[in-house]
């Protein structure tokens, strides 16, 4: 049996007993949370950081949860962290940040809006079909990792592996010139 979803007043009822140090409410504050924070690092963290992530995630928020100042701002910061642990793990294992931000923001910079989309279809026709067509699913159609693996007859590994590449080749291409 599934527990039911809480609404947000609730969630922000246990972000505010959690903060204040009741640990029941920080218990079911991680439980709450812990499957927003699996699907943003499924999309943040390469494939075999997803779990190492979510840990030290949750480790954290229970550590730092007394530190955020604004309630309503909970959420940004929890995806906030799970940003930068998805980076950590990634130059741990690659020692190299392959969300340069920098380097992102020097690109977007010099790049006016139509620029922008121009670019990124080149960046996309640039891909090979296979690789296109799971980053379309998944970016675009929003199709749910599972629901691309059915279409495309392929098992849930693959299809997080072959998005993982389109968009590493996808990035290159767009930072190529930069």
């Amino acid at each position: 049996m599934h527990a039911s979803v809480p609404a947000p007043d609730e969630r922000l009822d246990t972000v505010t007993a959690a903060r204040s140090g009741d640990p029941a409410a920080l218990e079911r504050l991680l439980r709450l949370y812990q499957p927003d924070i699996r699907r943003y690092a499924q999309r943040h963290c390469m494939i075999s950081d997803v779990d190492d992530a979510v840990q030290e995630v949750l480790w954290i928020v229970s550590r730092k949860i007394g530190s955020v100042r604004a309630l309503a701002a909970f959420s940004g910061w929890l995806f906030a962290v799970v940003r930068r642990e998805c980076r950590r793990l990634g130059r741990r294992a690659f020692d190299f940040d392959p969300y340069d931000e920098e380097r992102v923001d020097r690109w977007l910079a010099i790049h006016s809006s139509d620029t922008l989309r121009l670019e990124l279809v080149a960046a996309l026709e640039s891909l090979p079909a296979d690789y296109r067509d799971v980053i379309l699913l998944r970016d675009f159609e929003e199709l749910t990792i599972g629901e691309i693996a059915a279409r495309l007859g392929m098992t849930a590994a693959a299809t997080k592996s072959r998005l993982h590449r389109a968009r590493v080749m996808a990035r290159e291409y767009l930072l190529g010139e930069v």
